[in-house]
């Protein structure tokens, strides 16, 4: 168990983070776009270590991702405890828009979505105010018309929390902190002495991306900005920097009244002017105090650090210290339900997906390309490391030729690596397929004719370099393709707003009934470095 603070709190794609803090533990919830199950949700008793106890969107009846590219979805929660009860408000934009669910036990069951009516934009926030007024705070265009991409501002309406209904009329209190400000977003309102703090993001989610925050005495009165606003960025150091992008955040105080910023950030590696961030936008925790009446966050560096004491002064990790939330390195698939750090593309049909017909093992029935938007049969898990390894033992029952499942290594739709077993006239071939935003779909980069159905499947990451391996068993494997450019899996290359997942698929143009029996996954990290220093 680790005593210290431990960054990233949550490595791999876990962005835009929000917290709060009730019984004395800690529930922190990220976006998940349109994977399934969503907005996962994480516990922490001393704020150093985390564990995964559930996710909010669980059962596919509360929303519906079919058709919805990958970084689609859900946008930017947030997670607010008030009166014995859990409340999760989120966008799900290209559907029903803002709404919220709510739970008296964070893991679970969560309400269906109440939709909140007129409620424009995205990012929406709760504020529950001390005379019994609840507010909701979100980002939309600016009213009288946008000036320029980005030109968006941050308002406010009274919310009747039973309902989900807007009351009074909506006012926009905040352009950001910068002249011609881009992208105010993920506001947050919080009451600190009896003065209202919002804290949001601006600048967008790259390069320029930037914390600041305002105050006001009165909710919708006169928002001043902090004159050394953002308070937190790094931008100024340039792309060149271990941890870039940083923004969206979420202050809290712990139970020995120490306060504390959640907030994302990405890392970049690989060769020195070509580093990316496979990995996307991860959680991180540094600490904040307060000094004037406004937050000092980071304060002996103001910069996101590795590791820091739980006073918040600067420390070092050292060998003995684990990451903040650790996931197993393998599963043998002798459960009853999918463990709850695995997601899907978009949906988890149970006709698809299943533990049951093959007990210890995971199988999936074909399915649609999960280089396409609908119905998938998908199971994978966040990459976490510069550097992994990662194995399947598979069983393919295929039917057709073309049907094909195996191993994949994906960041969107067009953008990923499948290492699979196909069947061609009769025959089992191990492939490598490559998409890379190209028109063409499934370009074979390597293949070679194997003799069984039955074989292990394998990545090796060296940083930006992959190496794609099979064999009969674990112990006895062979080289399909080596030195392969992993930077495709990034958001540099491919946009969007997710990072790099690894996982199982089976898939089918023609919706017959081949399907893979899946025995077991590993997936290890094979480094602790916290920035690549290369």
């Amino acid at each position: 168990m680790n005593t210290k603070i431990i960054n990233p709190i949550l490595p791999g794609f876990f962005p835009d983070p929000s917290i709060c803090e009730a019984n004395g533990a800690y529930y922190l919830v990220n976006s998940s776009f349109s994977y399934f199950p969503g907005l996962p949700i994480f516990k922490s008793t001393d704020c150093c270590n985390w564990e995964q106890i559930g996710n909010i969107i669980h059962r596919e009846s509360q929303l519906d991702f079919i058709g919805q590219g990958v970084s689609r979805g859900l946008f930017a929660p947030t997670i607010r405890y008030h009166n014995g009860r859990f409340y999760c408000i989120c966008t799900q934009v290209d559907r029903i828009g803002n709404f919220f669910v709510y739970a008296d036990n964070p893991e679970g069951p969560w309400s269906d979505p109440i939709v909140i009516p007129g409620a424009e934009g995205i990012d929406p926030s709760l504020f529950f105010d001390d005379d019994g007024k609840v507010w909701y705070t979100g980002t939309r265009p600016a009213p009288e018309g946008v000036k320029w991409n980005g030109n968006w501002e941050i308002w406010i309406q009274q919310l009747d929390i039973q309902t989900g209904k807007l009351l009074g009329e909506p006012k926009g209190i905040w352009r950001g902190a910068l002249k011609n400000c881009i992208w105010p977003e993920g506001p947050h309102i919080y009451k600190i002495d009896g003065t209202y703090f919002l804290m949001h993001a601006e600048g967008g989610t790259g390069p320029d991306h930037a914390v600041c925050i305002a105050k006001c005495d009165t909710i919708d009165g006169e928002w001043v900005g902090k004159p050394a606003n953002p308070i937190l960025t790094h931008r100024h150091l340039g792309m060149g920097a271990g941890v870039v992008y940083v923004g969206h955040a979420d202050l809290f105080k712990d139970t020995n009244g120490r306060w504390w910023m959640v907030c994302l950030a990405s890392r970049p590696y690989g060769k020195v002017g070509e580093k990316c961030c496979n990995m996307g936008r991860e959680t991180f925790l540094v600490p904040v105090k307060w000094e004037n009446g406004w937050p000092l966050v980071s304060w002996q560096t103001g910069l996101v650090e590795n590791a820091y004491t739980i006073e918040g002064n600067v420390t070092k990790r050292e060998d003995s210290d684990t990451d903040a939330v650790i996931f197993p390195e393998k599963d043998d698939f002798d459960c009853d339900k999918l463990a709850d750090y695995w997601i899907s593309l978009r949906s988890r049909n149970p006709k698809l997906v299943t533990l049951s017909e093959n007990k210890g093992n995971l199988r999936l029935y074909a399915s649609g390309n999960i280089c396409g938007t609908e119905e998938t049969s998908f199971v994978a898990q966040r990459q976490t490391a510069f550097s992994y390894e990662s194995y399947t033992k598979m069983n393919a029952n295929l039917k057709s030729n073309g049907d094909g499942a195996g191993l994949c290594c994906f960041q969107c739709e067009n953008f990923n690596y499948k290492l699979q077993l196909t069947l061609k006239d009769g025959k089992y071939f191990v492939q490598l397929l490559k998409n890379d935003g190209s028109e063409k779909l499934d370009t074979v980069i390597a293949e070679k004719q194997v003799d069984s159905n039955q074989i292990v499947l394998g990545v090796v990451a060296n940083k930006q370099k992959l190496q794609f391996v099979f064999g009969a068993d674990k112990s006895n494997l062979q080289v399909l393709a080596s030195d392969i450019d992993a930077t495709i899996l990034s958001v540099e290359k491919a946009g969007g707003f997710v990072g790099t997942i690894i996982g199982m698929y089976a898939q089918s143009e023609n919706g017959n009934e081949s399907y893979a029996d899946f025995d077991w996954f590993e997936y290890k990290n094979l480094t602790k470095e916290w920035i690549d220093n290369e």
